[in-house]
């Protein structure tokens, strides 16, 4: 959570978890799904809304201040496993998508409905991130492309949803699930690959700018900090985290 007190965090033992970071202390252990949860978002302050995607084919919504669910989110039919999940800041919309391909979103606003159905991705969808404007959602599959969704309610045609297909690097054998991030003023995103290095494009042109060396083990997400879109993070499976800033 962006004021630094609260984190979330997610386990195949099935749990949701509140954690304060003053103290370490766990503040809740949330326990409604029934696999794997692969991923966690929350809104950014304040009592947060966390998301939660799992195996169990289902997005669930919880108030930290509660331990149990508030509600549940399935497109119907559907118990493909989800394995990556966004939430927009203003806690309207939340995005998912998994082994299906397809990107979900589900308006809060209507009764939790389906509102989005968006298809491209030829493999799994493993990282997903909400732009920092809310108007776009990124991302990261195993078709080895990273892909930018225009969310608006304008477009009218889920086929035109898709404006920008990032590509350069890679995802491996060991299936991990790389995640994708957008910088802090909406003009770059970067995302996991599993050829030890940090890719960074610019969101304008979808062209590569960075392919930052240095890790010995796939680079499995990175975070950015500033407010120009220029420090950023990563973490790697060399169980290292890399902290650097991008000169313009």
């Amino acid at each position: 959570m962006d004021d630094g007190e609260g984190l979330v965090s997610c386990s195949p033992d099935m749990t949701v978890r509140a954690w304060d970071t003053l103290t370490g202390e766990q503040l809740s252990s949330l326990r409604e799904h029934t696999a794997v949860v692969n991923c966690v978002a929350a809104t950014p302050s304040g009592h947060a809304l966390v998301a939660s995607a799992s195996d169990d084919g289902t997005v669930k919504l919880w108030d930290t201040r509660s331990r149990k669910a508030s509600s549940t989110l399935a497109e119907p039919g559907n118990k493909f496993a989800l394995c990556a999940v966004g939430i927009a800041e203003n806690g309207e919309y939340v995005y998912a998508g998994g082994i299906d391909n397809a990107v979900k979103a589900w308006d809060l606003r209507k009764d939790n409905e389906l509102c989005m159905r968006m298809a491209g991705h030829e493999d799994t969808i493993t990282g997903l991130s909400v732009s920092p404007d809310g108007t776009h959602v990124l991302t990261n599959s195993m078709d080895m492309t990273m892909r930018s969704w225009d969310v608006r309610a304008f477009v009218e045609k889920e086929d035109k949803r898709c404006v920008r297909i990032f590509s350069g690097h890679q995802h491996g054998a060991e299936k991990n699930l790389l995640r994708c991030s957008w910088s802090a003023d909406g003009k770059r995103v970067s995302g996991g690959s599993s050829d030890h290095m940090v890719h960074v494009w610019d969101v304008a042109s979808g062209e590569l700018e960075y392919s930052l060396p240095g890790h010995s083990g796939g680079v499995n997400e990175v975070s950015w900090s500033g407010a120009e879109g220029t420090v950023i993070c990563s973490a790697s499976s060399d169980r290292s985290l890399y902290l650097g800033e991008l000169m313009e």
